[in-house]
């Protein structure tokens, strides 16, 4: 029997799709390995926020899982320069999310200094990951788009949508909601919906969900 080789056009191309599933697994594992591990290994309550979790003995997973994010982003390339920039900037974003974090409760001025430079990191990273949804992941080639490609940008929108109203919503709530709604954490559930859309989004441009079906040699052969 022959091997079956690769050339490495195809080995760039699978290296690339499992980056982009490894980019989108994280964000949607994320949100629950936070909450679920947080009341396995500490017990207690729900944190206020995704970021929250950084005060908890869930502190190594979120660093670390924004950490690794940020250096997938780095090493992203995509189709143009706009690209290549939007990684970098969402991968600086993420990886000063993991190592800034949140300010805490009743915070000294350094912190809250540092609190500030968290949420410019969250807001710049939130706001790329949705640019990349609704814009650069939709763009299609020469050839026209595929249905399958088609179902695919219907998804990147919806994720993009997401992000923005999950943004516009954390916004609302701390302006005029915060006291009311504390007790049911809307900051955090807004966070979570938000990172699981950026991780859907990634699994799909991965192509693990709507993945372009390519025909077997037997399919061709059948259909001629």
């Amino acid at each position: 029997m022959t091997p079956t080789t690769r050339s490495p056009s195809d080995t760039l191309v699978h290296s690339y799709l499992y980056l982009r599933r490894a980019i989108g697994l994280i964000g949607v594992a994320l949100p629950a390995v936070l909450i679920i591990g947080k009341l396995l290994v500490e017990g207690g309550g729900l944190q206020d926020s995704i970021s929250a979790y950084f005060y908890t003995d869930m502190r190594g997973v979120f660093v670390g899982s924004m950490c690794a994010v940020g250096a997938f982003l780095f090493s992203y390339r995509g189709y143009d320069v706009i690209d290549d920039v939007a990684g970098n900037l969402a991968g600086v974003a993420a990886i000063g999310v993991g190592l800034f974090p949140t300010a805490p409760e009743n915070p000294s001025s350094t912190a809250q200094v540092i609190g500030v430079t968290h949420l410019v990191f969250a807001s710049i990273f939130f706001l790329t990951i949705a640019f990349f949804a609704i814009f650069l992941f939709r763009r299609t080639n020469e050839m026209g788009p595929t249905e399958r490609k088609l179902q695919r940008n219907r998804l990147y929108l919806t994720c993009g949508v997401v992000i923005i109203a999950c943004l516009l919503a954390i916004a609302a709530v701390h302006q005029f909601l915060q006291a009311q709604t504390a007790a049911i954490h809307p900051e955090l559930w807004l966070e979570a919906i938000a990172v699981m859309a950026f991780g859907f989004a990634w699994l799909t441009k991965g192509e693990a969900i709507l993945g372009d079906v390519v025909p077997t040699p037997a399919a061709v052969v059948t259909r001629a």
